[in-house]
């Protein structure tokens, strides 16, 4: 009796995750700025309002797991970040130049001193918000972190697009955000109906390059080889 249970308790299981995953949809979105010019390193957060369905543990496309913002050639890599609240981050510096990561934002305040290699500390970001990091020594090295409230972010490549799945059909409030954005977005209402949906939005950010290492003698002096 039991062994039967049991089977019925993992088919009753299966064919849940069957129906969310049948139901589930996918949406795409593409920004695009005036000149209808495709715009990388968008951050795009659905926050849901109204759903027709519960999200599985699988639906959100970003879980509370272990994320990495590397230092490669004295630049963090991505330049942009987007994760949920309760991630954390781990910073490993594949230079040879020693790196002091830091960040004074309100979200979150924390400092990784000089160091190579993959750092003991994996950072938590446990609060909502803009988190601008850089480094002590290179000025010049900068790249930011969207902590998002909802599950369902991400960030656009380099052709303007940025791709939702498994998707609870319902409504969203869409929100969008770039440290050079030349206005704040206006949240727009999003209604999910269908399997598979595509939009476009316009908008606009300054015409900036991003972070990159000058010809720099003095780095040398912070190499590990120094120590």
């Amino acid at each position: 009796m039991k062994y039967k249970l049991l089977i019925q308790s993992l088919c009753i299981g299966f064919l849940g995750a069957l129906a969310l995953s049948v139901n589930a949809s996918s949406l795409s979105v593409t920004i695009v700025d005036d000149e209808q010019q495709p715009v990388e390193d968008v951050v795009v957060e659905l926050l849901p309002q109204k759903l027709s369905e519960e999200p599985n543990s699988q639906s959100s496309e970003l879980t509370k797991s272990l994320h990495e913002i590397g230092q490669r050639n004295r630049t963090f890599e991505p330049f942009i970040s987007a994760v949920t609240v309760g991630s954390k981050i781990d910073f490993p510096n594949y230079d040879k130049t020693r790196h002091h990561v830091y960040s004074f934002s309100k979200a979150k305040t924390f400092e990784l001193k000089l160091y190579v290699g993959r750092p003991d500390t994996r950072i938590h970001f446990d609060k909502a918000g803009v988190v601008a990091i850089g480094c002590n020594i290179h000025d010049y090295m900068q790249a930011f972190i969207y902590v998002g409230g909802s599950p369902w972010l991400g960030v656009t490549e380099a052709n303007g697009k940025l791709a939702f799945k498994q998707l609870p059909k319902g409504s969203y409030q869409l929100n969008l955000w770039h440290p050079w954005e030349v206005e704040p977005f206006e949240k727009k209402e999003v209604v999910v109906t269908e399997d598979k949906q595509s939009i476009t939005l316009t908008f606009n950010i300054e015409d900036k390059e991003k972070p990159s290492p000058p010809d720099n003698k003095w780095q040398d002096l912070f190499k590990a080889d120094n120590d």
